[in-house]
């Protein structure tokens, strides 16, 4: 090992690690129009309107994260792998604007077909709440409360959730997403739906890709 090297797990290896990431994150973002007449979207806190102030307790989460996840739940046949890229993004205001998308994989990794989606926004507030709209593909909407748990994760637990009359029962759910890793983004899910009580559902571990 030279003199100047790093030592793996320190904090300098965590500053090179992320430094290394962002030579090939820190140019790319989300696609733009140029004729728009309003600030675009960014996920790149390089480039576009500066994020709010009200925003900076979820500064850490801006950008376009990709990567694999597992779902069970006793209702189904599982667990089941799939693929996920989750986008937060913001315009100026004092909000993120947020969507995930999903994709079942095989035993080898190989895409079977499209999966969940969902959309919304991150709300944060002056006394560090933040509340959190997610409206899903399936035909829920859920509102969710949550606070920081440190600076790099966030928890969050539903205070409201309505269907479609051909959505599946929900009653509640759960969410931790934190920093992990030098740098990588992952989250746990707890859900309660179809009869069964709250209990693990799904998790994901992703890359940022953008920002």
């Amino acid at each position: 090992m030279t003199e100047n090297a790093p030592v793996p797990g320190s904090g300098d290896a965590a500053v090179q690690a992320a430094a290394a990431r962002a030579e090939v994150t820190r140019t790319r973002n989300l696609p733009q129009f140029d004729d728009l007449p309003i600030p675009a979207d960014t996920a790149n806190l390089r480039e576009g309107p500066s994020l709010h102030d009200a925003c900076l307790a979820l500064l850490p989460l801006v950008g376009v994260w990709r990567g694999e996840g597992e779902v069970v739940y006793p209702t189904i046949d599982g667990p089941y792998r799939f693929g996920q890229q989750i986008t937060f993004a913001h315009d100026g205001r004092p909000f993120l604007y947020y969507e995930a998308r999903s994709w079942l994989l095989d035993a080898d990794g190989n895409v079977i077909r499209p999966a969940a989606r969902e959309t919304g926004f991150w709300r944060p507030q002056a006394d560090d709440t933040i509340e959190v709209l997610l409206t899903h593909n399936t035909g829920i909407v859920e509102l969710y409360y949550g606070k920081p748990r440190t600076q790099t994760s966030w928890e969050l637990g539903t205070d409201a959730v309505i269907r479609t009359a051909t959505a599946k029962e929900v009653t509640g759910a759960q969410r931790l997403y934190g920093i992990v890793n030098n740098g990588d983004l992952a989250y746990v899910e707890e859900r309660a739906m179809v009869g069964q009580p709250l209990q693990p559902h799904t998790s994901a571990h992703l890359k940022r890709v953008v920002g």
